[in-house]
This record gives C-alpha cells, structure tokens and sequence, in this order.
C-alpha cells in the first residue's frame, strides 16, 4: 500500500498524517488490493476539506469531505471509503449457488 498525503494551503504534520494512516488501517480490514491511496487536506476559508482517491483491483474509489474541523473531516472521509470498500467487496463477490459439481451430478443421472 503506497500512502501520499497532500497539503493544499495547510502544511502537513507529522500528526496528521499519523492520523491519516491510523484510520487506513480500518479499510485494509475489507480489502487486501489497496494499492495506491492519496489523501489531499486543504484549507478553504473556514472550511477543511479532506478527499482521497484510493486505486483497488478492479478500479478507483473517490471521496470528499468537509468539515469545520480537519480531523473531523478525516474521520468523515474513512467512513465513506469505508462504506464504499464494502459496496465494491459485495459486488464482487461470487453469487453462483452451489457447486459445480452438485449440478453436474443431476444431469448425469438423466443422461443414464
């Protein structure tokens, strides 16, 4: 997992990118393919704003947020990556019901 952390009009502390990184930890619970994940904090008047585009196999995941708060507008945006890892593990999955093998045994025996 390679982790960029951006500042636009905010200089970019130690802490917050610590911060940054500490919630991650909650998303590679839902998925191992994070490839690449950029999170660009800025600071427009007096809103924080904090988004992130994650690259997954299979595709690209984007968030964004604002918040009067920089940590809040954190904590914010790993819920919604949060939320939309799930959404992209649920559509992934496999929804054929049983195995082949099970089926296959059903015509065989009308072949017979």
């Amino acid at each position: 997992m390679n982790l960029t952390v951006t500042g636009h009009h905010v200089e970019v502390t130690s802490s917050m990118r610590n911060y940054v990184a500490e919630k991650l930890k909650r998303l590679q619970r839902h998925s191992e393919n994070l490839f690449d994940i950029h999170v660009i904090l800025s600071v427009e008047k007096v809103r924080q704003k904090a988004e992130a585009t994650i690259q997954i196999a299979g595709g690209k995941i984007y968030a964004d947020t604002t918040q009067p708060d920089m940590y809040a507008a954190i904590d914010l945006l790993m819920d919604k990556l949060d939320r939309q890892l799930i959404r992209q593990k649920e559509k992934s999955k496999n929804h054929h019901r049983g195995n082949k093998s099970s089926r296959l045994e059903g015509t065989e025996s009308l072949l017979v």
